[in-house]
């Protein structure tokens, strides 16, 4: 991976809010770092929870669904199978759906200035990996099947971006 790379760059987005959402917890927690009162209370805490709970349990079950296709990344050299059974009928990134709904919960649960830039820094990481990365390369990989099933699942959200791949370089 090229250091600025689109790739590079989707990594050290997702280092990023995870270092800035596990120091917004911790500070949050210890009474350091102040919550947002307008977004803070027992109901949002509860709610927050659930919703971290339904986002760590997409997360695994997409995992599991992969199998041996599942993997960290993209390596050109490497073919896996098109994966679109499961929750992948649904949404064609399950586990990046899931990651942001559990760390939205974290934010509910302990909403925070810190957690917000957390979030952010989720979103645009997996934002990058996906249209940039992810997409282009199993465009490549496996061309009008791929195609096929971008035209029927939504990217994120079930039938939100059908058909969307965006024409970017592979960000590596």
């Amino acid at each position: 991976m090229t250091t600025g790379s689109a790739a590079w760059w989707a990594r050290v987005l997702f280092a990023g809010a995870l270092l800035l959402s596990t120091a917004a917890l911790t500070l949050t927690a210890t009474g350091a770092l102040p919550t947002i009162a307008t977004l803070a209370g027992p109901a949002s805490w509860t709610v927050g929870l659930l919703v971290t709970l339904v986002g760590f349990a997409v997360v695994l079950t997409a995992q599991q669904t992969m199998g041996a296709s599942w993997r960290i990344g993209v390596d050109e050299t490497e073919r896996t199978d098109l994966v679109v059974r499961g929750m992948f009928t649904l949404v064609r990134n399950p586990i990046f759906t899931g990651m942001i709904t559990a760390t939205a919960g974290l934010t509910l649960m302990a909403p925070s200035w810190l957690q917000l830039g957390a979030l952010a820094c989720l979103v645009a990481g997996i934002e990058l990996q996906v249209r940039v990365v992810e997409e282009p390369y199993l465009a490549r990989t496996h061309g009008a099947a791929y195609s096929a099933y971008t035209d029927r699942v939504g990217r994120f959200l079930p039938r939100v971006g059908q058909g969307r791949l965006d024409q970017a370089p592979s960000g590596r």
